[in-house]
């Protein structure tokens, strides 16, 4: 059982930076793949970005590419998303989420462990 917990989410301004955390207890850590995902109001739960276990790979949706950094710490345990010239389109709650395959993936449905979520706002 993974357990996972967001932290660094708050209020800022367009153009700030703001960087998420999310605490993961559990075996095997290292074998998941770990993301971050976004849920504004009325929207789907979508993609933001992916880190493999190992932390060599990085995958990225096309709306925060070149804005957003995720990486992760085997020996803390911890993924971070590293945001920066926030806008007030990237409001929404941010998940992180576990998944075991061998291949990275952006679809919701195959992360097996979520956490909570944590509010980011962005004011204009």
């Amino acid at each position: 059982q993974v357990q996972l917990v967001e932290s660094g989410g708050g209020l800022v301004q367009a153009g700030d930076s703001l960087r998420l955390s999310c605490a993961a207890s559990g075996p095997g850590l290292s074998r998941y793949n770990l993301g971050w995902f976004r849920q504004a109001p009325g929207n789907e739960r979508e993609f933001v970005a992916g880190v493999s276990g190992s932390g060599s790979t990085t995958d990225y949706a096309g709306r925060v590419a070149g804005r957003f950094t995720i990486s992760r710490d085997n020996a803390k345990n911890t993924v971070f998303l590293q945001m920066s010239n926030l806008s007030p389109e990237d409001t929404a709650v941010y998940f992180c989420a576990a998944e075991l395959g061998k291949i990275m993936t952006r679809n919701r449905a195959h992360y097996d462990y979520w956490g909570q979520g944590t509010q980011v706002t962005v004011s204009s």
